[in-house]
């Protein structure tokens, strides 16, 4: 069994900054590949970005490229996600997800951060 575990959000004002980190257990990290999602209060959850099992091809949601940038540390076994120039319509718990296939359903969430965008 795969264990994600988000951490890293918190309530920040608009135009900051935030780093999230998913710290994966029990897996063979680097056969996976990551991706972080969000989910508002009363929307659907919606893709954020991803990122490849060696880390070099990444994507990002239109609503968040520029602002949002998604690594990983096959080593540590993390994701990560820097967040700038926040917006209070980032506001959502963040969650990261891994699958072996790329294409598909995510096999293995998180059980997600929050972050909080005051304005």
């Amino acid at each position: 069994q795969v264990q994600l575990v988000e951490s890293g959000g918190a309530l920040v004002q608009a135009g900051g900054s935030l780093r999230l980190s998913c710290a994966a257990s029990e897996l063979a990290f680097s056969r996976y590949n990551m991706a972080w999602f969000r989910q508002a209060p009363g929307k659907e959850r919606e893709f954020v970005s991803r990122i490849s099992r060696t880390g070099l091809s990444t994507s990002y949601a239109d609503s968040v490229k520029g602002r949002f940038t998604i690594s990983r540390d096959n080593v540590q076994k993390k994701v990560f996600l820097q967040i700038n120039s926040l917006k209070p319509e980032d506001t959502a718990v963040y969650l990261c997800a891994a699958r072996q296939d790329n294409y598909g359903e995510y096999d293995f969430w998180g059980q997600g951060t929050q972050v909080t965008v005051s304005s």
